[in-house]
């Protein structure tokens, strides 16, 4: 099984696909207003905007993308004027990681984890 695409609600979504596409995703699915589905610039998997009249503010979604140079990456969004609600923070879990939020509050961790994202010391074989 592969993760094909995630989704996500929006109360605008032609101002969410700006932001994400200031991230680096890039439109392959245009029905405005409705919905947009988004490819990321590295692999295969998709992410899609849909349109929704109200947010669930319980709903808690957090949205991950690696990259491999986190920190020219951050670098590169802060000057195009995306910010970040944290530094580059070491995680307990062998992850480095900057979260911000998306216009519709959606978490968006943007991370480098290398080896450990699937096989942590801990991992059970």
């Amino acid at each position: 099984m592969n993760l094909n695409q995630v989704t996500i609600p929006s109360l605008d979504v032609e101002k969410a696909v700006a932001f994400y596409k200031t991230l680096g995703l890039k439109i392959i699915v245009e029905a405005l207003p409705e919905y947009v589905r988004l490819l990321c610039p590295d692999g295969d998997a998709t992410f899609s905007i849909h349109k929704v009249e109200q947010l669930n503010p319980n709903d808690g979604i957090s949205i991950y993308f690696e990259v491999d140079d986190l920190e020219k990456t951050v670098s590169d969004l802060e000057q195009k004027g995306i910010t970040f609600n944290t530094e580059i923070l070491k995680q307990s879990w062998l992850w480095d990681e900057a979260r911000l939020k998306d216009l519709d509050g959606n978490n968006i961790i943007i991370y480098r984890a290398g080896e450990n994202r699937k096989n942590p010391p801990w991992r059970i074989n």
